[in-house]
C-alpha cells in the first residue's frame, strides 16, 4: 500500500490533493517476471483554488505499473454547476510516467515503510467533459485542454507485507 500527497499543475491551476491512498501486490511471478495486482485507490476532493464552487478528486484510470512509474488518472470535477459525470479524462485518462526526484528512504524496518518523491513534468491535460452547458467554462478557467509539460510533483510513502507474513486462511 502506498500513500501520496501530489501537487498538481494542470494548465493554468495548481493544486495540492488531498491524500491518495492506493492498494496493490506486487512481486516475482512464476516465471520469473514481474507481477502486479491492482487493488483500490481512495481520495478525497480538493477545492480548486481561484474557481469558487469547484472541486476535483483523483480517481483510478485503468492502468498501473509501479515498476515502471507509469500509470493513468481521471480527475472528477465536482460542483452544484457541473454535471455528475463532469471530469478530465473521462474517455481517455491522463497518462503519468514518473520519474523518481531522489533516492528511497528507509523510515522503518518493522513495519517496513519507505518514503519516496517522484515527478512527471511531460503529461498533457485534454478539455473536460459531460459538464454540460458550461463546460467551456470549466475549461477556459482551468486553462484546458493543457500541452505537454504540465507538472505533478509525488511524494509518497510505501509499505508492504510479504506472503510470508500474511495470515494463514484454513483449508475448506
Amino acid at each position: 500500500m502506498h500513500t501520496a500527497a501530489p501537487v498538481l499543475t494542470l494548465g493554468k491551476v495548481t493544486v495540492r490533493l488531498a491524500p491518495i491512498t492506493m492498494t496493490h501486490a506486487e512481486g516475482p511471478l512464476p516465471d520469473g517476471g514481474d507481477g502486479q495486482v491492482w487493488g483500490a485507490m481512495h481520495s478525497a476532493p480538493t477545492a480548486v483554488p481561484g474557481v469558487r464552487g469547484l472541486a476535483i478528486q483523483p480517481e483510478y484510470g485503468g492502468r498501473s505499473d509501479f515498476y515502471t512509474g507509469t500509470f493513468s488518472l481521471r480527475f472528477r470535477l465536482l460542483g452544484r454547476l457541473w454535471g455528475p459525470d463532469c471530469a478530465i479524462g473521462a474517455t481517455a485518462p491522463v497518462d503519468f510516467r514518473l520519474k523518481r526526484s531522489g533516492p528511497s528512504t528507509w523510515v522503518s524496518q518493522d513495519p517496513p515503510l519507505i518514503e519516496f518523491s517522484a515527478y512527471d513534468d511531460t503529461f498533457a491535460v485534454p478539455a473536460a467533459e459531460h459538464c454540460g452547458p458550461l463546460a467551456p467554462l470549466v475549461d477556459h478557467h482551468l486553462g484546458l485542454p493543457a500541452a505537454a509539460g504540465n507538472l505533478m510533483t509525488y511524494d509518497a510513502s510505501y509499505t508492504f507485507r510479504t506472503y510470508d507474513r500474511l495470515p494463514r486462511i484454513p483449508a475448506q
